[in-house]
Parts: structure tokens; sequence; C-alpha cells
């Protein structure tokens, strides 16, 4: 019998088990559907009639509130996601850093910010950017919700970062070594590269958690998408079809970001592939 990476591949009585384990899994799960639908669908507040559906028929709902919130979301998570990526790869070379100081702040705001929750994280900066920065309306949360997402993201990435190096081969940094490379030239020309290819799957991950942590920015009067929604919705009464249509929105974005990760990730593997096997293809006489 062949076994994989993790685990034995399962025999004909584990699998059997599998199927009842997954066939009990989807009747509960319907269950619950049924329970929660039927809730909803209560004559004193019926949230699948058509009255209360209709309004995302109407272009008003579209440009005066979801469209406005989305753009606002999608605002937030880019700037957040470049300045997380810039820092991060910055906190990740200082912790592979051979000058121990540099190495030591580098750890410290990695492992202090990796482990205060991003909407703490949030709330100090809108806070901060009332009393201190001076900065009203908007701008206040705009700044609390990018710097939160930034500090928390960059903390994160750095340690993914990090890792992917420390995942490399030895050779690897000795052979740059071996060609006269200094060690700076070493990391960011050798190392680098192939540990941000190696972790491209987790960097993505990340970055589509950056995107959802946005909707946190709720809760210091953030317009985002969902606060949009809610906003729609608490006029109309229609929560539950505004939730649904707005979470349709968010799987449609991630999905996309991620689809579009994962071909970078193939062509970057491919041309590695390409590379490796034209340096091993034996040289003619």
């Amino acid at each position: 019998m062949s076994a994989s990476v993790l685990f034995d591949v399962p025999g004909p009585k584990a699998r059997a088990t599998y199927r009842i384990v997954a066939v009990i899994g989807v009747l509960l799960l319907v269950a619950v559907l049924f329970v929660v639908i039927r809730g909803l669908a209560n004559p004193d507040n019926n949230q699948f009639t058509a009255e209360k559906w209709s309004p995302f028929l109407e272009s008003a709902t579209w440009t005066s509130f979801l469209l406005p919130g989305l753009l606002s979301t999608l605002k937030a998570a880019a700037l957040s996601i470049l300045l997380a990526a810039i820092l991060g790869t910055l906190l990740g070379i200082g912790r592979l850093s051979t000058i121990t100081p540099v190495r030591i702040v580098a750890g410290i705001f990695v492992e202090f910010f990796r482990s205060v929750p991003v909407l703490m994280l949030m709330l100090f900066f809108y806070y901060l950017a009332i009393y201190f920065l001076q900065i009203q309306g908007s701008g206040s949360s705009f700044f609390g919700v990018v710097a939160g997402l930034t500090i928390y993201n960059s903390a994160v990435i750095a340690e993914l970062i990090r890792s992917g190096v420390h995942s490399l081969p030895k050779g690897q940094g000795e052979a740059g070594m071996a060609i006269g490379l200094t060690t700076s030239q070493t990391m960011l020309t050798v190392l680098l590269p192939q540990a941000i290819t190696a972790m491209l799957p987790a960097l993505v991950s990340q970055l589509v958690v950056i995107f959802k942590d946005t909707a946190l920015g709720y809760i210091i009067s953030y317009p985002d998408l969902l606060r949009s929604g809610q906003t729609l919705a608490s006029g109309l009464g229609n929560l539950i079809p505004a939730l649904i249509v707005m979470a349709a929105m968010y799987i449609a974005i991630n999905w996309t970001l991620t689809s579009v990760a994962n071909r970078i990730e193939a062509r970057l593997r491919s041309k590695g592939a390409a590379v490796v096997a034209l340096e091993d293809e034996p040289a003619a006489v």
C-alpha cells in the first residue's frame, strides 16, 4: 500500500467510514439550513419576498450604497496590501539580518504586533488620528483601518518570508557566497525571490485576509461595503438579503484574487522548472 506525505492511503473500511461521515454531515447541514430558512421565511418578517429583494434591481441601490462601499473597501485593502508587503519584506529581511541590533528590533516588532488583535490596532490608530494627528471625519477611520491592517499583516508577512528563506536548502546561500556575493546580495538576489515563490500560496491567503478584515472598519465608522450595506438594510428592513448580496460580492472578489495569484504561482513555478531542466541538460560535445 502506497503512502502519501502525511498519512497512509485509506483502505476500504476507512473509505466506507468517510462516506458515512460525509453523508451524516451533509444531512446535518441540510437540516440546519432548513431551520434557518424556515425562520427567515416567518410570515411576520419574511426575508424572501420580492419586496425585500427588489431594491437590488434599482440603480440607486448600487450607485449610492453598494458600489461606493465596495470602492472604499478596495481602496483600503489595496493600500494596506501594498504597505504591508513592503514593510513585511523589510521586517523579514531584518529578522534574517546578521546585524544583531537590527535582528532584535525586527523580532520584537514582529512578535509584539503579531500578538495584538487587528481590531485593537485599528482602534488605537483611529484615536491616534483624532487626538494626536488632528485628522477628522472619514479620514480618521481610513487611517485607522489602513494603519491597523498594515502593521498587523506586515508582522505576519515577515514571518512567512523568514520561514520561506529557512525552508530553502543551505546550498542556495552557500552557492551565492561562493561566487563572490555578499550576504545582502545573496539574500536579495538568491534567497528572497525563491522564498517569496515558495510561500506564495500563504502570502496570497494573507492578502485575502487583509481584504476581508477591512470589514472590521465598521466598528470605527469606516464607510466600507459592510457599513454601506447595513445602512441600506436599516432603511429597507432587508438585512438578510443585503448580507447575502454582500457575501456574494466578497466571495467573487476573493475568488478572483486567488485565481490570479494561482496563475502567477503556476507561471513562476513553470519558469523555475524550465530553468532547472535547461541547467541539467547535458552539454553537446
